[in-house]
């Protein structure tokens, strides 16, 4: 008889991956609330308390203050891809949504996939049951848009 195998420890969370959780509570926070960016951000900070040091400082101020101040556009970039309007949607995948849309449009040192996975990832932590799989269809499409010649050249290579 085997002795039970124990299960291995998860996987630390990278700086940027709690980066963009930290992101997603202030993003809901502001959806929610509408309060200023500021007092959002320094509320997430008290939240998180010595855990905050442990995450990508700068890409959180990217993504939320980057959220904030052009939600109105990646709004626009959404809404070609969503069923309904971008206030109907729920505001956890809405906010996830808005994290995606603005690493695929703004930081292309982050791969259009791995922002595309970041963003199921925090959908399937944070969002309801298939919220995951909508923000994947949406934020798929949105690459496409984003990332024209990354798309075409990843749908090209996999075509083979």
């Amino acid at each position: 008889m085997n002795p039970p195998q124990k299960k291995a420890a998860p996987a630390a969370k990278s700086a940027r991956r709690r980066a963009r959780e930290y992101a997603l509570q202030g993003l809901y926070e502001w959806l929610i609330g509408g309060a200023d960016a500021g007092a959002i951000e320094a509320h997430v900070r008290e939240q998180a308390d010595a855990e905050f040091d442990k995450c990508d400082r700068a890409h959180f101020d990217a993504l939320l203050h980057g959220g904030i101040n052009e939600a109105a556009d990646l709004d626009a970039v959404l809404a070609r891809h969503v069923d309904r309007k971008t206030t109907e949607l729920s505001p956890v995948e809405h906010a996830v949504l808005m994290i995606g849309a603005y690493e695929l449009k703004h930081c292309m040192d982050v791969p259009y996939k791995v922002a595309i996975n970041e963003a199921v990832e925090l959908a399937k932590s944070f969002g309801g049951t298939d919220g995951h799989r909508y923000v994947n269809g949406v934020l798929d499409k949105a690459a496409a848009d984003l990332r024209p010649k990354e798309v075409a050249a990843a749908r090209a290579r996999n075509a083979r």
